[in-house]
């Protein structure tokens, strides 16, 4: 692959052959951000689990301190009473039946969807629009429940999922280079505590393989994994 020259000369700040402290890979990442546009900051995290394998499945949410540096617009599907409750909770978008009509006439113009347990039934259906995008609610993130109020001022503060893909890897981001070192170094340190907490219990030896952190144009900082298992 060919870079840039921005690219090369962020890429001479990095030693390759060193693993960083997560504070210094941090203000690292923040140093070799080049680009006009404010970068994400992005974590990967190698695991040593088997997606494969039903018990291996490493996912979850957590809250990150700081946020991640959008405020997510967030869509409730529920009736009654729900419907009152999440528009006093803040959510951007409710309705029942007639939003899942909505959604199912094109309108996507939400990030999360809440939904309680009786309104999975006809959600479901939509199943083909809503999987590939990853806006499917789900009870194990949280997204199914009739607690509205506490979902939604959760995912209003910062709460994220985080899943390890079909290759072993959580790829999630971490905030915006425009944040300060310190709120990053807190994010990204309560998200590795939260995947070190998520490991499975049929996960024998090495759990966290290799960590990097980087920005959206930015090159690989890698991360000392040894420290990463002492947070715990």
């Amino acid at each position: 692959m060919k870079h840039g020259k921005k690219y090369k000369e962020a890429a001479e700040l990095v030693d390759k052959n060193k693993m960083y402290s997560i504070d210094e890979a941090i203000e690292l990442a923040k140093k070799t951000a080049r680009a006009k546009f404010d970068e994400t900051v992005e974590v990967s995290v190698n695991l040593g689990v088997d997606p494969k394998q039903a018990g291996q499945m490493v996912r979850g949410t957590v809250i990150l301190p700081h946020g991640v540096g959008k405020t997510p617009r967030i869509a409730v599907i529920a009736k009654g009473e729900k419907l009152k409750e999440a528009e006093d909770s803040g959510a951007d978008i409710a309705g029942g039946e007639d939003l899942i009509e909505k959604i199912k006439g094109g309108f996507l113009d939400f990030d999360v969807i809440v939904a309680t347990p009786d309104m999975m039934k006809d959600l479901s259906k939509l199943g083909k629009i809503l999987g590939p995008k990853g806006l499917m609610p789900n009870p194990k993130i949280g997204t199914v429940t009739f607690e509205i109020k506490n979902a939604v001022e959760e995912i209003k503060k910062g709460k994220i999922e985080y899943k390890v893909d079909s290759y072993g890897i959580i790829h999630t981001i971490v905030g915006k280079v425009s944040f300060e070192i310190q709120m990053l170094q807190e994010n990204t340190k309560t998200l590795l505590k939260a995947i070190l907490k998520a490991k499975p219990s049929s996960v024998k030896g090495e759990y966290i393989r290799n960590i990097t952190v980087s920005t959206t144009m930015g090159p690989g900082i890698k991360i000392n994994t040894q420290q990463v298992m002492n947070l715990k």
